[in-house]
């Protein structure tokens, strides 16, 4: 039996492929029309057709069908290779075209994919981004730490390129990294000093490698050593039905102290459909709540969970997560360079 969260995952690939295949046999189509080469069908899928429906576009009649298949589609059109041609018709097959015509009419479809790909991007930034901010942690004996980076520097700039986030940090790693070398990074060092750090990549090739390229070079983000203290609760959770409240801060477990939230995750994660006596801190009060948590599965293994988050100041959300607004011809940019950019890594 397919569960819920795989049925939708499947539907929402499943539609994504197809808005995705439709843009792209849609240039196809577009530009063969502009041409004058008669266009016969226009599928959506491939195999069996569910749904077919019939237009006539002057003397022209063209089949458009949804098939079963939705992996893919394609753009049918008149063409000698496949059957005869009557003789009024021979100028508008496909093979009879000049080759500039037939390379713009096949190179239309991905050209409107990356068009889709510039508006969607633009879309998402008209609102705005949301993003970590590249404040990082160097590892120890790491290429990071050797060039001298320090904990809590946030990175400002990759060569001349500046970044606001830490995904635009691995990307640019990624451009101008790629094939080794040095590489001059800025950073604000938590004492808000601007310094600049040459990371010595040498003759290693970033992508050959499936660990990720942050880690390959010993960055990862930093995070804040925070006391144990509850923020967001799950609504009929384990934990509100226990009646832990935000802010409550949890001093022990079972009667090991927890200084730390992984503490905390640590011994839940174990105590899976177990009575666990949390002794917590409430107003300067303290006393002893009992939480059973229930199961989930992570990673192929069960574990608990009481559906508690841990709260984090104002302040420190401040410094790790950055807002970045832009003006409508400011996405339209960051989005032509975005989607360059992906398919430059992708290649």
């Amino acid at each position: 039996m397919i569960s819920a969260g795989l049925f939708s995952s499947i539907l929402f690939f499943v539609i994504a492929i197809g808005v995705l295949v439709t843009f792209h046999e849609f240039g196809h189509y577009w530009v063969a029309r502009k041409l004058n080469v008669k266009v016969l069908r226009f599928s959506i899928g491939f195999g069996k057709p569910l749904l077919t429906v019939r237009r006539r576009h002057g003397d022209d009649e063209i089949e458009y069908v949804i098939a079963a298949i939705p992996l893919g589609g394609y753009v049918k059109m008149l063409d000698e290779r496949e059957a005869p041609v009557e003789l009024h018709n021979k100028h508008r097959a496909f093979n009879n075209q000049p080759i500039l015509k037939r390379a713009a009419i096949v190179a239309a479809g991905p050209i409107f994919n990356f068009i889709l790909a510039i508006f969607l991007y633009w879309i998402v930034l008209l609102n705005g981004e949301d993003g970590r901010r590249p404040v990082i942690f160097p590892a120890e004996n790491s290429l990071a730490m050797q060039a001298g980076f320090s904990t809590e520097d946030e990175i400002l700039a990759v060569g001349t390129v500046a970044v606001t986030t830490w995904q635009a940090f691995r990307l640019e790693l990624i451009d101008q990294g790629i094939d080794g070398g040095k590489l001059p990074i800025q950073v604000r060092t938590a004492k808000n000093e601007l310094l600049t750090h040459v990371l010595n990549i040498g003759e290693r090739h970033l992508l050959a490698k499936q660990d990720d390229v942050t880690d390959q070079l010993g960055f990862s983000l930093w995070q804040p050593v925070l006391e144990p203290v509850i923020g967001d609760l799950e609504d009929h959770g384990a934990a509100q039905r226990a009646g832990l409240q935000r802010h409550d801060k949890i001093l022990a477990i079972d009667g090991d102290a927890t200084a730390e939230w992984p503490d905390v995750v640590k011994h839940i994660q174990a105590g899976a459909n177990q009575t666990l006596m949390f002794s917590i801190e409430r107003n300067g009060v303290k006393q002893d709540v009992n939480i059973i948590p229930n199961v989930r599965s992570q990673n192929g293994k069960s574990v608990g969970y009481i559906g508690a988050g841990l709260y984090v100041p104002e302040e420190i959300i401040n410094k790790l997560t950055v807002h970045i607004d832009y003006t409508v011809f400011d996405a339209a940019s960051n989005a032509l360079a975005k989607t360059w950019s992906s398919s430059q890594l992708i290649l």
